[in-house]
């Protein structure tokens, strides 16, 4: 009962490649004229207003950037942007160190206070107190304390 397929539709002819083969050379072309022209483009910058560098910016073939840095206005940024960086990655460092107290703060625990204070002893005295601090910041004390009074009315009580 089951009926064969038209032999047209089963095997695919030089024909149906056909349009397959062109979008693969188009896109094969197109590739190869971006690269042409990224690399004509990237050629334009050995320019300068429209001027060839001369050979007082190269030493034994190598671009000099001493000129460069012997700019006042280049030097200004470069001191400008490392102190910004330096900046940046102390106060990145100080929310990693704060990240306790935000825990606690976040979840509006009674804790806070205990968190803060334990979070500039481990800043300023030794690094056990900051962790002592995540610990309580993070620890779920709601479900501890249900564990531990089950625990302690078991004992009392007595499993029999």
């Amino acid at each position: 009962m089951t009926e064969m397929p038209d032999n047209d539709t089963v095997i695919p002819t030089l024909i149906n490649k056909l349009p397959l083969f062109a979008r693969k050379l188009s896109s094969f072309i197109l590739v190869l004229s971006v690269i042409a022209i990224m690399s004509y483009c990237f050629s334009l910058l050995t320019r300068i207003h429209g001027q060839q560098i001369s050979e007082d910016y190269f030493v034994n073939g190598y671009p000099s950037i001493l000129t460069l840095l012997d700019s006042e206005l280049f030097m200004g940024f470069i001191f400008v942007v490392t102190i910004m960086l330096i900046c940046y990655v102390l106060y990145l460092f100080w929310q990693l160190h704060e990240v306790a107290v935000h825990k606690a703060e976040a979840m509006s625990s009674a804790h806070t206070q205990i968190v803060f204070a334990l979070s500039l002893c481990g800043l300023f005295i030794d690094k056990t107190w900051w962790v002592l601090a995540i610990i309580i910041a993070f620890g779920r004390w709601d479900v501890l304390s249900n564990r531990l009074s089950s625990i302690i009315s078991n004992g009392i009580k007595g499993d029999k």
